[in-house]
């Protein structure tokens, strides 16, 4: 599969990486604390405490990651897009619609399927 050029591209890949529930989860948990840490620190006018609203919601992440899901976060190649998706995901968790993106953008590939002359059905031939 070829890099994604637009986030459009992107999305699909990121709720590939993002099938088991418990990463999603530590994805909601990290994200909502990292947010208000983060927005703590903003309002102190600590900077260092708005790095550390940042620090914690990746670290849930990337446990999320290689201890549950098996892969490498996408922040790690797409760091703004990993993070409109992450809010994204969160946003359809809480709509609800997230399992139908997981559904949508895992469902496996089917075959063509056509019949040969002697009606006999033939997978490896491409319908038209």
């Amino acid at each position: 599969m070829s890099e994604p050029t637009t986030y459009e591209e992107f999305w699909p890949e990121y709720v590939r990486a993002h099938q088991n529930p418990i990463n999603r989860a530590l994805h909601v948990v990290g994200s909502l604390t990292g947010a208000a840490l983060a927005l703590r620190g903003a309002l102190s006018l600590r900077p260092r405490r708005v790095l550390k609203g940042f620090a914690v919601g990746y670290a849930f992440a990337w446990v999320g990651h290689f201890v549950f899901e098996g892969n490498k976060p996408a922040s790690f190649g797409h760091p703004l897009w990993s993070f409109r998706g992450d809010w994204e995901m969160l946003y359809r968790i809480f709509t609800g619609s997230m399992d139908a993106e997981l559904a949508k953008h895992t469902a496996a590939p089917t075959e063509p399927v056509s019949t040969t002359t002697d009606g006999a059905i033939s997978p490896d031939i491409a319908v038209n």
